[in-house]
């Protein structure tokens, strides 16, 4: 299968690349594409940068130079749900946008689109230790506190990550039918947390390559 892979971040990035085996790279435009292999597929990785406009032209161009058969979003996230704690893995079944309204919709329908996009869920991940499935939102800031969880919650009480791209890399395959997939490392816990960005700056001390590990774990079975 011909896979492609979606990080902001080259913190992230640095944690998918040891994934890959045959390795090569191209840079079209301003974007570097890090070709190999993960099991018997064919992946390409790129970084897209913060936010969900980067997101979203990260995807339009991963899809037209790539043409993948899917497409995986990985990376870091905020939990949200009181049963997620750092470390945890986050497999989205679905994803919407947390902070977007337009008179007339519901909160965080884009008109024309879907509330809450779809995702696929890999087979096999049930019963693995600190794995989760269920809703993540992304909005266009750094979640920092209780009351920001409160308000995207009150929106939203099943969401369980939350985010900066997903929901519109996610937004761009449902427009371009292409199947995509969602899998988030906590890296802090805003609601229980006094200073989350501490929280966040010691996740990545941790290095945790065993999270990112899964990533390569899913891709060997598809």
């Amino acid at each position: 299968m011909k896979i492609g892979i979606i990080v902001a971040m080259q913190k992230e990035l640095a944690l998918i690349l040891p994934l890959l085996s045959d390795k090569s790279s191209f840079t079209k435009g301003a974007v570097t594409y890090h070709c190999g292999r993960i099991g018997d597929n064919e992946v390409a990785v790129m970084q897209c940068g913060i936010g969900k406009v980067n997101a979203a032209v990260g995807a339009v161009s991963l899809i037209d130079s790539f043409s993948p058969q899917l497409v995986i979003n990985t990376g870091v996230a905020a939990g949200a749900g009181d049963d997620v704690a750092v470390m945890d893995i986050i497999v989205a079944d679905r994803l919407v946008h947390h902070d977007f309204w337009c008179i007339g919709e519901e909160w965080g329908r884009v008109p024309g689109s879907p509330l809450f996009f779809p995702a696929r869920i890999p087979e096999g991940i049930a019963g693995k230790e600190g794995v989760k499935t269920g809703l993540i939102a992304s909005g266009e800031l750094f979640i920092s506190s209780k009351e920001e969880i409160d308000r995207i919650r009150g929106h939203f009480p099943e969401v369980m990550a939350v985010d900066m791209e997903s929901a519109a890399i996610a937004q761009v395959c449902c427009q371009r039918e292409v199947p995509f997939m969602c899998m988030r490392v906590i890296s802090d816990t805003p609601w229980c947390s006094h200073d989350n960005s501490r929280q966040y700056e010691d996740f990545w001390e941790e290095a945790p390559q065993r999270s990112f590990a899964l990533v390569s774990d899913i891709l060997s079975s598809l």
